[in-house]
Parts: C-alpha cells; sequence; structure tokens
C-alpha cells in the first residue's frame, strides 16, 4: 500500500512539474510574444500612414501575415502590375483597390484591426507558389485567427472587382464596414451636358421645322439600340463592375468569354450585343424582303443575306450558351 501510494505521489510530482515547464508559458515569453505583435503593429501602422495598401515581397509576408502572433486581419491582392504581364485586369482591379484602401485609411472608423497589402508577382514570386496560386488578381483574407478558408478568397469571376464589392466581402468576413468614397469624376457630367448642347443646338438649327422629331425610323433605331445593349449585359457589367477580360500571367492566354453561367466578362457583353445586332439585322433583311416593292432579284439577295445573318450569329450565340451553361444538348449548325 506504501508502494503505491509513493508511486502515486511520484506521478503527480512529474504530472505537475512537465505541466509547468511546457503547458504554462512563462512571463518572459508572454512578454517577447506581446513584444513582437507590438512591433508587427507598429511596423504596419507607420507602413500604412505612408501608402494605404502596403506593397510585400515574400519575406515582409511570412513574417507580417503568415506568422504568428497575429491579433490583426490583412487583406492582400496578389496580382501582376508589371507591363510586360500585360495584365490589363489587375491594373482595373489595382485601382479600385486603391480606392477602397483610401476609403478605410481615411475614415473615422480607421483602427489596426485591418490592413491592406499587395503581392506582385515579380516581386513575390515564392509566395504564389507558396500558396499554389496561378491567376491574378486575387483577393485573400488572412483572418487575426487562423488560417483562411474557403470564403476568405474573394470570388472575383462572380461579384467583380468594384471597392464597393469588395467592402460587403470584407464585412462579411472581419465585420468592419468601410464606406468607400470615391473620388470625384467629371467626365460623366460633362459628356451629358454635351450631348444635351449638341440636341438643343439640332433642334434650334431645324426650329423651323420639326418633323424630324416623328421620323418613325429614328425612334425605331434608338429604342432597338437601347434593347440591344441591355439584352446583352451592360446593366450587369454597370452592377457588378466585372472585368474586361482574364489573361493569365503565367501562359498569357487570354479568356473573353466567362465559364460559368453566373458572372461574365465586359468583352462578353460587346461579343453578344454584336451577334444580337447580327441576328436583327438579318431578321429586318427578311421583312423588307418580304414587304418591300423592289424587283424580285433584289428581293432574293435580301432574303439569302438575311437567312445567312440570321443563321450564322444564331448559331455563334448558341455556341457561346453552350460554353457558359456546361451540359446543354442542343446545338445548331457551328454551335
Amino acid at each position: 500500500m506504501a508502494a503505491r501510494w509513493w508511486l502515486w505521489c511520484v506521478s503527480a510530482t512529474m504530472a505537475v512539474a512537465l505541466l509547468l515547464v511546457y503547458g504554462v508559458p512563462s512571463a518572459s515569453a508572454q512578454r517577447k510574444k506581446e513584444m513582437v505583435l507590438s512591433e508587427k503593429v507598429s511596423q504596419l501602422m507607420e507602413w500604412t500612414n505612408k501608402r494605404p495598401v502596403i506593397r510585400m515581397n515574400g519575406d515582409k509576408f511570412r513574417r507580417l501575415v503568415k506568422a504568428p502572433p497575429r491579433n490583426y486581419s490583412v487583406i492582400v491582392m496578389f496580382t501582376a502590375l508589371q507591363l510586360h504581364r500585360q495584365c490589363v485586369v489587375c491594373k482595373q482591379a489595382d485601382e479600385e483597390f486603391q480606392i477602397l484602401a483610401n476609403s478605410w485609411r481615411y475614415s473615422s472608423a480607421f483602427t489596426n484591426r485591418i490592413f491592406f497589402a499587395m503581392v506582385d508577382f515579380d516581386e513575390g514570386s515564392d509566395v504564389f507558389q507558396m500558396l499554389n496560386m496561378n491567376s491574378a488578381p486575387t483577393f485573400i483574407n488572412f483572418p487575426a485567427k487562423g488560417k483562411p478558408k474557403r470564403g476568405d478568397t474573394y470570388e472575383l469571376q462572380v461579384r467583380g472587382f468594384s471597392a464597393e464589392q469588395i467592402a460587403r466581402w470584407i464585412a462579411d468576413r472581419t465585420d468592419v464596414n468601410i464606406r468607400v468614397i470615391r473620388p470625384p469624376n467629371y467626365a460623366g457630367p460633362l459628356m451629358l451636358g454635351l450631348l444635351l448642347a449638341v440636341i438643343g443646338g439640332l433642334v434650334y438649327l431645324r426650329r423651323s421645322n420639326m418633323e424630324f422629331l416623328f421620323n418613325k425610323t429614328g425612334w425605331a433605331f434608338a429604342a432597338l439600340c437601347f434593347v440591344l445593349a441591355m439584352t446583352s449585359g451592360q446593366m450587369w457589367n454597370h452592377i457588378r463592375g466585372p472585368p474586361y477580360a482574364h489573361k493569365n500571367p503565367h501562359t498569357g492566354h487570354v479568356n473573353y468569354i466567362h465559364g460559368s453561367s453566373q458572372a461574365q466578362f465586359v468583352a462578353e457583353t460587346h461579343i453578344v450585343l454584336l451577334f444580337n445586332g447580327g441576328v436583327t439585322l438579318g431578321m429586318v433583311l427578311l421583312c423588307e424582303a418580304a414587304t418591300s416593292d423592289m424587283d424580285i432579284g433584289k428581293r432574293k439577295i435580301m432574303c439569302v443575306a438575311g437567312i445567312g445573318l440570321v443563321v450564322l450569329f444564331f448559331s455563334w450565340m448558341l455556341s457561346i450558351f453552350r460554353s457558359k451553361y456546361h451540359g446543354y444538348p442542343y446545338s445548331f449548325l457551328m454551335s
């Protein structure tokens, strides 16, 4: 019995000793951790005061973003801005990212809870390799605790890269609300004023004859242009702010058609607008061929041209639809 008691005492003593040595951090270790964290925050604040978006290379990224301790979130844009990369989307996304970072930096709610950083491929290619990243631009939130989760990678192809959309995503991931403040843009009002001046001038010059205001062909053409612009997705572009196209920084391959039915590129809407216009022109020629008073030879030519335009452009339109809606079973000629 005494031997068992002695063995239990020895085991308990060793357990307490191990707990004290390995389980409870010493006061000096805790102070060192706090000093390291304070230095990191101070360094980030100093850089942010100079430039809202901190440029990082591999060493800075590993030390300030990946390595603990960290009590702040970092929104990192991985991009390729060098001219030889020819990444137009990267430049457009960088402008929006700069607007968002400036809005946060000069906001009255600015704190050290969140920082904005950027890693360029030519300055931190090792970071791209470490994260197995092969496309740019990409936005990732590195939270204050733990590793980034699936939702911490911004869905650029779905949401677009406008500052407002990124701000909503940041609010979802970090509970930090950023009010985007854009610099004043006078191009829109100037263009509107110029357009009104031109229209007013034309009306003044034709003030003695206002019959052109009742021209059915002119109003039909204007309405048709508006319908084509809306059906091609221009309003979606205005709301979401998608990139014009996507270029892979490694292969250089440029995609003008988005592979998902949930998103689109600006170039894609232009292509769809062109195809819709071709189908519409073909239908107009067919209608004119059926109702015109021209000789039969010209009407036959118009009919053949109209059928050709409808078949060609509708086939191309259907091919775009099939590329976005995978598994669509139907095709038409060249689609």
